[in-house]
């Protein structure tokens, strides 16, 4: 917590010193107008959502009370054919005088839009009488349904049976009906004597499914209806087949136990609003879910009305502290605008400003100190040019001037000894050498002129050494027509012929090749000498020139040189990597930019 508070005082501390006068002023006013605006409308929107809330319930128990008056009509419609067929046909019927599948017939029709079937039982679950169908499946036991025990075990009361398969009778035409079947307990009369039996109205599901399907709980999308009996088993579900098959889980165990009324439950990690509302006498329940975010949903015009409020009263908040802001802070803001012209490098700025004494006499001391702070600031600019190029021209003077000495030795001692022609070969190669070295002051030369400058250094090289060594230089297509800094691998071919052909018997190579990797140009040089060890390499590119002394054999100066001036020249991203092993030679990679004749003219000096 105590560094979540230094960070938050440290931002502040950041914010304010960016900041102009008129900023802070304008949002410490709009923020407090803001903070009072949020809180007020925060409190009121709170307050309706609550009473929205309730409002939503208090729909729910409504449109479930409409639920259960239909479904309490469908229902009594069914105990009213049962309460028909047992009163008005089963008790006034002796069994051995005659049949009573007529008088069940005619009350079947009567009501054959609900029903799907109205049949008796015997106490063993004999069939006494049926309508539409009168023959039973031979697989049936109607006396081990579930149906049929609870209409004995109950006797004084009806059963509601939950959707099942109605599968009792013979059907033609093969229809498998889901049904709510109502069983009761009655008394059969045979023989003027008294027997007990089971009269069975089974009520199509489908009706229960139309009650009940498309009930809109008036919370948009996600809202539903579903129907359960007492003992918490679904009786209808929108989604009764996934339900079925495991697919989907329902909260309605726990819902069995809730009273009626609105609840609030979170079930699988989603909080939802709950009304239960038990169906008469029947004990089943209809349970109305609708999802707390569907709640939310009814809030959005609400929310945007509040959003447009806020927004406004923002704008014209700050307009009223802009333009205040802006008449308190306009002889700073003059000020300050004169100074940025200042430090953008125009030469005549007014620093006259009008407004209270302190600004007016800042003003003055900001006059006073224009002349001497463009002075200071042209001087320190020149000094860094000034810097810059010395220290490439510095890089570029420490090439190695006894290369030149010997050479020109070595030519006087051909010449003393006959080999003119040889001396010949020496001195053209050196002329060419120099020539390229020069480039008119360019320090900008192609690939193509740096792989001939390598070439001429490597002829006088080989004459020098007396073939220990051969060399191959190669270039990849285009790669020669693009541009680099000179003097680059003359140095390393000088590090290679001193340090792996030094002590070469004819049996030494170093290779040149330049390509092209991707948007860069990379050369190498490659040889077979005896290579270096892991920790001299590290040390060759060490910039602080710690390893070796400056013109000793060895101490890679001539590495390092090369690599700080394409550094300077191009980025740090660009330069020298040395890959070497002990007896496994030494390879040296080059790493430029590929530019074409447009893209090196800003790395070009004045007149190169």
């Amino acid at each position: 917590m105590a560094g979540l508070s230094a960070s938050l005082r440290r931002r502040w501390r950041e914010l304010y010193h960016r900041s102009s006068i008129q900023v802070i002023l304008s949002l410490f006013f709009t923020a407090v107008a803001v903070v009072g605006m949020v809180f007020l409308g925060l409190t009121l929107f709170l307050r309706f959502s609550a009473s929205n809330n309730a409002l939503l319930a208090e729909n729910s128990q409504r449109v479930l009370s409409q639920v259960n008056l239909n479904l309490d009509a469908r229902l009594r419609e069914m105990m009213r054919v049962s309460d028909a067929a047992y009163y008005q046909v089963i008790k006034d019927a002796d069994l051995a005088e005659g049949n009573i599948d007529r008088d069940l017939e005619l009350l079947y029709y009567t009501s054959r839009e609900s029903l799907v079937s109205i049949a008796v039982f015997s106490d063993g679950g004999g069939l006494i009488a049926a309508a539409p169908l009168g023959t039973l499946k031979n697989s049936v036991s109607p006396e081990r349904e579930s149906w049929f025990a609870a209409a004995q075990e109950r006797i004084e009361n009806l059963h509601f049976s939950t959707p099942h398969v109605q599968n009792l009778f013979v059907d033609p035409d093969y229809r498998y009906r889901w049904v709510v079947s109502l069983s009761r307990h009655v008394e059969l009369t045979r023989d003027g004597a008294i027997e007990s039996g089971v009269l069975l109205v089974d009520m199509s599901y489908s009706g229960i499914e139309q009650i009940c399907k498309d009930v809109d709980l008036g919370a948009g999308q996600g809202g539903y209806l579903y129907l359960m009996d007492g003992a918490g088993e679904i009786v209808y579900h929108p989604r009764q087949q996934l339900i079925n098959a495991g697919l989907l889980e329902e909260n309605n165990a726990a819902a069995a136990a809730y009273a009626d009324g609105s609840h609030d439950e979170i079930f699988r990690g989603q909080r939802r609003q709950v009304t239960v509302k038990t169906v008469g006498y029947t004990g089943w329940k209809l349970v109305g879910v609708v999802p707390s975010e569907n709640l939310w949903d009814n809030y959005g015009q609400l929310l945007l009305f509040f959003l447009f409020i806020i927004i406004f009263s923002v704008f014209l908040l700050v307009l009223v502290n802009l333009r205040l802001s802006a008449w308190l802070t306009a002889p700073l803001k003059k000020l300050d605008l004169a100074v940025k012209e200042l430090e953008a490098g125009q030469e005549t700025v007014d620093l006259r400003v009008n407004g209270p004494y302190e600004v007016e006499h800042l003003s003055r001391s900001v006059q006073s100190m224009v002349s001497t702070m463009r002075h200071l600031m042209d001087d320190i600019l020149q000094q860094e040019e000034q810097k810059r190029r010395s220290e490439l021209d510095v890089l570029q003077s420490q090439i190695n001037p006894h290369f030149l000495y010997n050479t020109l030795d070595s030519v006087i001692w051909m010449t003393e000894n006959g080999r003119t022609e040889d001396a010949v070969v020496m001195l053209t190669s050196l002329a060419r050498f120099f020539r390229i070295s020069l480039s008119r002051g360019s320090n900008i030369i192609t690939v193509g002129e740096e792989l001939e400058h390598a070439r001429h250094y490597l002829t006088i090289q080989k004459m020098r050494y007396k073939n220990k060594f051969s060399a191959d230089i190669s270039a990849a297509d285009g790669v020669e027509d693009l541009c680099t800094i000179k003097l680059i691998v003359q140095p390393i071919l000088e590090n290679a012929i001193y340090h792996g052909m030094d002590y070469a018997d004819g049996d030494g190579k170093i290779c040149v090749s330049a390509f092209r990797e991707g948007e860069d140009v990379i050369i190498e040089v490659s040889d077979n000498g005896p290579g270096m060890p892991e920790e001299v390499v590290a040390r060759l590119l060490d910039q602080s020139g710690a390893y070796g002394a400056a013109g000793s054999k060895g101490s890679g100066i001539g590495l390092r040189n090369v690599h700080r001036r394409i550094q300077l020249t191009f980025g740090r991203e660009y330069g020298l990597t040395i890959l070497s092993e002990p007896d496994d030679g030494t390879v040296v990679r080059i790493r430029l930019p590929a530019l074409d004749e447009e893209g090196s003219r800003r790395y070009r000096k004045e007149g190169g």
